[in-house]
């Protein structure tokens, strides 16, 4: 199938490296471009540019490989096709290149940028240089064909000092657009999507490899046409117009080494490329990589070697096409399989490193054991979640608005790493962010919040510190490790959500169960008989009447104690009065001296909005902000205040209903003991089982004390 002349080993082992490697930079620059254009966030003209510049020099290897196929000393019209674009190809490469850097590093981002300002007149020289090369190709000397340049009889055209001026021009274009790559990527401009700092600075090494690569290849291909020009005109004491003094063998020779020289130093140029795009979506404009595509690059890698060694065997030493067909059959069949079995493999890794968090948590075993229900432990699959899927040094897990007070602390790991103070304070984020910077000084050596999400809005945030191998996470891993966290934030505040109402329900059975049998023992030994024995004091009539006036009353205060201490509710007032109304009544009933001063701060609307509530919502909220005040009454003072002890009580209605109550008392103390207060006094039930019911109701209760300063404890309901 290739001419006799490459039957000599010499020239067979040249040829088939060549073939080779022109299939490998085919295949690998076709995938490439067509990668940045399917994967690409949007598909902005940078991105086209991009994806148009791989797919332009696949055109030129595919010129290439189509000349060699034929052989370098054939000549036929269809060559001329293929030999044309080749030499625009090659033309254009080193302008694309260049621009593509200038996008890529934020050239057009700001015009008022120091990039900007250095690179415009760079890149205007560099276009009237691209300009003037192809009118001197168009019009001074006139594209050669395929076969003048076999026959080395090409037109004459203007020199300088022996060196054809567009050779000059199309050095200096080169030059100035490397170097303009260059300098663009060790200084680069503003960024344009999140993490792109991190990205540039880890594909920094790979870009400016591929610059430094193709300013070689240019520069070869430079040598190349000045030793085909001066070969051509007689230089060296060859003959104009003819191949005279120099055999087709020793052109060949020539030329081949340094194709093979020039394709190996793109090949390297294109696996940089490679690297940077597919491990850090340097033009696609995505947050992350996608660990799918740095896998399937090495997959294309070595399907492309395999395939351009085997159908560059055939085509060199084989003479009957068949074998053409059976070695694509045979590539394709194992290609799919191999690519079938990772898929494979690949599965079953994230099924294993998902194993932690499919496995059962026994919630209903826990719920209805005899003792006392335990919470639920979700550390475990927390730690799986940092050390074998993410392998992150460091990782926090933390609840945020109305899941918060539910969750509890913040998970930390390493496990007993301590978890930073304000873990969470002014944390915001938006719906589409997948992950997001943070100071690592602020948070605990943390670089990444990944914020979580449900139909309630932000619930919390998984904050992580870098790999432990120092590369980027992956798309994959982010959206894993933000599926993993939110169904351990949802599955611990559920689980906790059914313990408190679970033992809740078993101490309202036991209250009960105790009043029942009180009451049935007050009135069958103690009551009845005392009125029982008024009945017989009163019907003797002997004067005894004021005797039993008394056993009476007795029992009355008896009976009414009884009452007082059972449950009361107040639904029917609150509904009747109003929810404002009821908790001063209750203000001014039950702590009538307990603070030096108290400030009510209502915005106009807020008392209508209030009594649209549904009634079991107003009486969780009336019960919560009960123990609140009741809290602030007994542990506020501590041992003593030296300034009037004071409480505000606020309440807003933009969104919702928010009620905030708040004392200028010793703060953290406090707090600590509304923590532990698990009864209150009267029939409450503590601020554990109030911000439970207000999580049932779609509410939050939050607290938060500063000592010295103070607690603050609001409850907000949305609309």
């Amino acid at each position: 199938m290739i001419t006799e002349i490459y039957t000599y080993p010499p020239f067979a082992i040249r040829l088939w490296a060549l073939i080779a490697i022109s299939l490998v930079n085919t295949t690998l620059l076709l995938w490439l471009g067509l990668t940045i254009l399917l994967n690409a966030e949007r598909p902005t003209w940078g991105v086209w540019l991009s994806s148009g510049g791989m797919l332009i020099g696949s055109v030129f290897f595919i010129s290439h490989t189509a000349i060699l196929g034929r052989g370098i000393t054939e000549f036929s019209p269809s060559i001329n096709l293929w030999w044309y674009m080749g030499l625009l190809a090659a033309a254009a490469l080193p302008f694309l290149w260049y621009v593509v850097m200038l996008w890529y590093n934020g050239y057009w981002v700001s015009r008022h940028s120091a990039l900007h300002r250095r690179q415009r007149w760079i890149l205007g020289v560099s276009i009237c240089l691209l300009v003037t090369v192809f009118v001197l190709l168009m019009v001074a000397n006139p594209f050669p064909s395929y076969l003048q340049v076999l026959m080395m009889t090409i037109n004459p055209t203007p020199d300088l000092f022996g060196i054809p001026i567009l050779i000059v021009i199309y050095g200096l274009s080169v030059l100035i657009n490397m170097g303009g790559a260059l300098d663009t990527l060790w200084r680069p401009g503003p960024v344009r999507r999140m993490m792109g700092e991190q990205a540039r600075a880890r594909a920094k090494p790979w870009l400016v490899m591929a610059s430094v690569m193709l300013l070689l290849v240019t520069l070869l291909i430079a040598v190349v046409m000045i030793g085909v020009i001066w070969t051509a005109y007689g230089i060296r004491g060859v003959r104009v117009g003819g191949i005279l003094g120099i055999s087709f063998v020793d052109i060949e020779y020539a030329v081949a080494a340094f194709d093979l020289l020039i394709s190996c130093c793109i090949s390297l140029a294109i696996f940089f490329q490679g690297q940077a795009i597919t491990q850090y979506e340097v033009f696609t404009g995505k947050t992350l990589p996608q660990r799918r595509l740095a896998r399937h690059w090495r997959n294309v890698l070595w399907l492309s070697v395999g395939y351009g060694v085997v159908m560059s065997t055939i085509l060199t030493y084989s003479q009957h096409p068949i074998y053409l067909v059976i070695a694509m059959t045979i590539l394709m069949v194992g290609g799919y399989t191999w690519f079938s079995r990772n898929s494979y493999r690949e599965r079953e890794r994230y099924l294993n490193q998902l194993r932690p968090f499919l496995t059962s948590q026994h919630l209903y075993s826990r719920l209805t054991a005899a003792t006392t229900p335990a919470e639920v432990d979700v550390t475990q699959p927390f730690e799986a979640l940092c050390a074998n899927i993410l392998n992150a040094n460091v990782g926090y897990l933390a609840a945020l608005g109305s899941l918060a007070p539910l969750v509890g602390t913040a998970l930390s790991y390493p496990s007993g790493r301590p978890t930073p103070t304000g873990l969470t304070l002014d944390f915001r984020a938006d719906e589409r962010t997948l992950v997001m910077p943070v100071d690592p000084v602020r948070y605990g050596d943390a670089h990444w919040a990944v914020p979580l999400w449900s139909e309630r809005g932000l619930i919390g945030v998984l904050l992580l510190g870098e790999k432990a191998n120092g590369s980027l996470y992956t798309q994959e891993e982010i959206e894993i490790a933000r599926a993993s966290a939110e169904r351990l934030i949802d599955t611990r505040a559920s689980a906790e959500i059914a313990r408190r109402l679970m033992e809740l329900q078993r101490q309202r059975l036991a209250e009960t169960n105790i009043v029942d049998h009180r009451t049935r023992r007050m009135l069958h030994d103690d009551i009845l008989p005392r009125i029982h024995e008024a009945m017989l004091t009163l019907s003797a009539l002997n004067g005894q009447a004021n005797e039993a006036i008394q056993v009476l009353g007795s029992a009355h205060r008896e009976i009414s104690n009884l009452l007082q201490e059972m449950p009361i509710r107040v639904a029917p007032e609150i509904a009747r009065d109003g929810l404002l109304e009821s908790l001063r009544r209750m203000l001014s009933k039950e702590f009538p001296k307990s603070f030096d001063a108290v400030a009510w701060e209502v915005a106009p609307n807020a008392d209508e909005t209030l009594r649209t509530l549904p009634a079991l919502t107003s009486e969780v909220i009336y019960y919560a902000a009960r123990e609140a005040i009741r809290n602030a009454a007994k542990h506020g003072r501590g041992d003593g205040l030296a300034h009037p002890f004071r409480l505000v009580i606020a309440v807003r209605c933009e969104d919702g209903a928010r009620i905030t109550i708040t004392d200028n008392g010793v703060g953290a103390a406090a707090t600590r003991a509304e923590k532990n207060s698990n009864r209150a006094e009267g029939g409450g039930n503590g601020l554990a089982l109030h911000s439970t019911m207000m999580a049932v109701i779609g509410g939050t209760l939050t607290l938060d004390s500063v000592v010295g300063q103070g607690t603050l404890v609001e409850l907000s309901i949305g609309r």
